[in-house]
Parts: structure tokens; C-alpha cells; sequence
């Protein structure tokens, strides 16, 4: 076989039609989201801070939304999949709207419904970059659940994603119990997401708590935590390190 009979096959490879992209790391990023069931329903907290690489672009970015009666969605990591994701949730909401049969997609449907999603993504190693909360409440049952870039899923009583998994699930496993009121609810998030503050150099101090019960979703306005920078160890953080700059 001579150099003329490869140009064909050498010509194929290099087309456009060759050359398919792949999200390969993401770009504009949320950090945690914290959820707790608790006496009357779902509490989430998630903080507005947009992380472009390790520099905190954007201080503004919900990634607390309601999808359609009865669930609530929070989200860390790409923000853009996010709104990707959004969209499909929107489109299954409308399509359920429209048979008008007086019933409507409760939290476990949508939680069953973003498994398949992320796990199809996965399958196709094009993946929606993201970890993703969802809660809701219906017909007086309550539901938290969690599900993972590639598929991995469950449900618990508090569930958390990204560097929360690390540091708020220790306390929520101390703290959490079944009759929490919504003030002793909201009380315990921001313990999470001060000590998350603390120690996640994405988090910024500016974030949302929202709640769903059988009323309906609603999703609280901007605010900070108090917060206290003089502990020894934050001003001498490497005293005692040895070989430390």
C-alpha cells in the first residue's frame, strides 16, 4: 500500500465531524448546598458565590430554585449545566402541566428523573458538572435526596454536597433530629455554613436559605452570618508547622 491510499483514511480522521468536544473541567462554579428535613418539611442553604478557577467571579448566583409544586433544587458545581439542567426540569414540568389530570410530579419522581439524566450524561462521558440537592414535601410525605455528577444517588434525613459532605454532615449527625422547628432548622444551617465559610476558600459570606412544606416553596432574601476572624489559630495559622514558610 502506497501514501496515496492512506490520504483518505488520514483526511477522515481529521474532519469536523471527528472532532466531538467534551466538557473536560468546569469552569464557573457554586460550592456547597446543605439540606435538612425538618417538623414541617425541607430547609436548603447554599451560598451566591460563582468561582471562576480559585478566583470568586461572581457573589450573585442563585442555585436555589423550585421545581414545579412540590420540590426544591439546589446545585454545586458548573453553573452553566446547572441552567442546563434547569431547563430540562422546566420542559418535564410543562409536559406533566399539560395532561391536566390533577396530578402532579412529587420530589421522588423528579429526584428518579435527575438520576437517569446525570447517569445518561455520564454513559455518554459528556457529564452535567454538577451535584445536585433535591427536597420536597407531598402529600404530607417528606423527601431529601442527593445525586452525583455520574449517577450515584440516595436519600437521608440531612444530606449535603462538595465540601459539605466533609464538614457539615459531622454536625448535622450531632445535631439533627426529626422535630426540629424551622427556627432551630435555619439555626443549625448557619452553623454548617459559617464553619463552611471558615474553612472553603470558594464560600463568601453572603448566601440563602429556603424551605418547602405543603404551602409551597419559599426561598429567603440575601444575607450574611456574623462571623469571628481572632482565633489564634486563623491569625498563626502555621505556628508550630515545622519547615512551613
Amino acid at each position: 500500500m502506497n501514501v496515496m491510499d492512506s490520504a483518505p483514511a488520514k483526511s477522515s480522521l481529521m474532519s469536523p465531524e471527528s472532532d466531538i468536544q467534551r466538557t473536560q473541567f468546569p469552569y464557573v462554579t457554586g460550592t456547597s448546598v446543605v439540606g435538612i428535613k425538618y417538623k414541617d418539611g425541607i430547609l436548603l442553604a447554599a451560598d451566591m458565590g460563582g468561582s471562576y478557577g480559585s478566583t470568586i467571579r461572581y457573589k450573585s448566583v442563585e442555585r436555589l430554585k423550585p421545581v414545579g409544586k412540590h420540590s426544591l433544587l439546589g446545585a454545586s458545581g458548573e453553573i452553566s449545566d446547572f441552567q442546563e439542567i434547569m431547563k430540562y426540569l422546566d420542559e418535564l414540568i410543562l409536559y406533566d402541566n399539560m395532561w391536566d389530570d390533577g396530578n402532579s410530579l412529587g420530589p421522588k419522581e423528579v429526584h428518579n428523573y435527575l438520576t437517569r439524566v446525570m447517569y445518561n450524561r455520564r454513559n455518554k462521558f459528556n457529564p452535567l458538572w454538577n451535584s445536585l440537592v433535591l427536597g420536597g414535601v407531598k402529600n404530607g410525605q417528606k423527601y431529601l435526596g442527593t445525586v452525583s455528577m455520574i449517577g450515584v444517588h440516595y436519600e437521608d434525613n440531612h444530606v449535603a454536597t462538595g465540601f459539605g459532605n466533609h464538614l457539615a454532615r459531622p454536625i448535622l449527625r450531632d445535631e439533627w433530629h426529626e422535630n426540629l422547628s424551622y427556627e432551630e432548622g435555619v439555626k443549625l444551617l448557619e452553623k454548617c455554613m459559617r464553619v463552611l465559610l471558615y474553612r472553603d476558600r470558594s464560600a463568601v459570606n453572603k448566601l440563602q436559605i429556603a424551605k418547602i412544606t405543603e404551602e409551597g416553596v419559599t426561598i429567603s432574601q440575601p444575607y450574611s452570618l456574623k462571623t469571628f476572624w481572632n482565633f489564634s489559630a486563623f491569625q498563626n495559622p502555621t505556628v508550630g508547622a515545622e519547615g512551613s514558610w
